[in-house]
């Protein structure tokens, strides 16, 4: 598993991924830890092993296996949460120099799979979000860098069933729609680094992703068939390549999905924020 060369940041002032692998001056955060299915969280202050995060990220677990067809026996993946934004701010300076300021960061290596954040007000979504990023790694040889994102950004969403929902998302991408905005899925495709992709990237990114699990059980099937290859081959053909054998008009139907979405947002409960 080439995870040095696999993965992304998220949009500028939320979370992101990185991949690095230089050494801890500073501590993690080690003090406390509760062992889960395929995770472990790692933190410095006590959090009891039924609190509501750690469902959350068995739910999460359970809604990429399912969703995706993805095994669940995979590597690994370690999570640090710091007691306050400080630390976890003085941490990443030091050890992760030069990289742009996120509330949390997956960062894998080859010798692990690793998330970082500290306790905050949106801990709940910025956890879901860099968890996702872990369990593709862990499942998959390889993933886009716009696929990556994609993924992260749908399992993003709270709700007890995956695919809520990205209100703000719809309304964006249908606005861009109105001044003339065009998906391109070949042109994403072509983005490999983090800080070649603005905002409408992950929104289109996360456009397609929705696309494809809720539109029709063929376009379904195209996404899962395509993650079942990334399985066993990272440099597998681009999903751009089987759409314009098998979905033509991938593009007019995406379109057409976004213009459906669009003003068809949900509230979401909000989960405690004390440990």
């Amino acid at each position: 598993m080439r995870i040095a060369t696999l993965c992304a940041v998220l949009i500028a002032g939320a979370s992101g991924c990185q991949t690095n692998g230089a050494q801890n001056p500073i501590a993690r955060p080690t003090r406390h830890s509760v062992q889960a299915e395929q995770f472990t969280v790692l933190t410095d202050f006590k959090l009891p092993t039924k609190h509501p995060l750690i469902d959350e990220l068995k739910l999460v677990r359970r809604q990429v296996a399912e969703t995706l067809q993805l095994p669940t026996n995979g590597n690994e993946v370690v999570v640090f949460i710091f007691a306050s934004e400080l630390e976890y701010r003085q941490f990443f300076e030091a050890t992760f120099p030069g990289y742009p300021p996120r509330r949390a960061y997956f960062v894998g290596t080859t010798r692990e799979l690793a998330v970082y954040t500290y306790w905050g007000e949106r801990i709940r979504e910025d956890l879901r979000h860099e968890f996702t990023h872990g369990l593709l790694h862990a499942a998959l040889k390889g993933v886009p860098l716009w696929l990556d994102e994609g993924l992260a950004e749908y399992f993003e969403v709270p709700g007890d069933r995956p695919g809520g929902m990205n209100s703000d998302y719809a309304e964006r991408l249908a606005e861009a729609m109105e001044n003339g905005w065009q998906p391109d899925l070949k042109r994403l495709e072509q983005l490999e680094q983090v800080h070649h992709m603005q905002s409408i990237d992950y929104q289109e990114s996360w456009a397609w992703v929705h696309f494809l699990l809720h539109s029709t059980p063929e376009n379904r099937e195209l996404l899962l068939s395509h993650l079942r290859t990334l399985q066993h081959d990272a440099n597998a053909q681009r999903l751009s390549a089987r759409l314009a054998r098998s979905l033509p008009n991938a593009q007019a139907g995406l379109l057409a999905h976004i213009a459906a979405l669009e003003g068809r947002g949900a509230e979401y409960p909000v989960l405690s924020t004390q440990y």
